[in-house]
């Protein structure tokens, strides 16, 4: 299986990225998965262009295909202004005109850094709206982590049950994909079956 990683964050070392990095290994653990990350400041200047012009470079067309090839997406932004980052949106804008239905049915894990718990609504009031409009598949948690929470009690058990809901639904879609045409939509009461702990 093939789990992509977008992180939108802009500083170097980024906590969006040690989210990101932290939100993969642990759906690896669970779903063993070639991971691949997108870093959307290093693709700046070919998304302002795609936007522009309408046509992506060669690094931003190869991570339309990464993203529209994977089993499953984690998608992470910093909040600004009490939402996500104008970066993070602008890709996912130039996604959806590149193809509109390159998330449709896609398992994906939404998460975002913030500097104060306040802003930990962005993900259902924002993020999620977004991935609802691409028709992806949004797992139910989702992993907002402020600068308080990093080493304290209650992200890393966050992290691993929305790790957990992103592979069960990966492994659930990877089992079918040998029975299904490609155009074929995974019902919906398969996907919450996938959710369910085992046991």
């Amino acid at each position: 299986m093939k789990l992509v990683v977008v992180s939108a964050g802009l500083s170097v070392p980024s906590s969006t990225r040690l989210l990101a990095d932290r939100l993969a290994a642990a759906v690896d653990r669970q779903a063993p998965a070639d991971v691949q990350v997108i870093e959307l400041r290093e693709l700046a200047v070919e998304i302002a262009h795609h936007l522009t012009n309408g046509f992506p470079g060669r690094a931003l067309s190869a991570a339309f295909d990464a993203v529209t090839r994977a089993d499953g997406l984690i998608a992470v932004t910093p909040v600004f202004s009490a939402s996500y980052s104008g970066l993070f949106k602008s890709f996912f804008d130039a996604l959806g005109g590149h193809d509109k239905d390159a998330l449709a049915g896609k398992p994906v894990l939404i998460a975002a850094t913030g500097g104060t718990a306040r802003h930990s609504l962005v993900l259902d009031h924002a993020l999620r709206p977004l991935f609802a409009y691409l028709k992806a598949v949004v797992v139910p948690t989702g992993v907002y982590a402020a600068s308080e929470d990093w080493g304290a009690e209650g992200l890393p058990e966050r992290i691993e049950r929305a790790a957990g809901e992103l592979a069960a639904l990966m492994r659930g879609l990877s089992a079918a994909k040998p029975v299904r045409d490609e155009f074929d939509a995974v019902p919906f009461a398969e996907q919450l079956a996938a959710l369910r702990p085992a046991g």
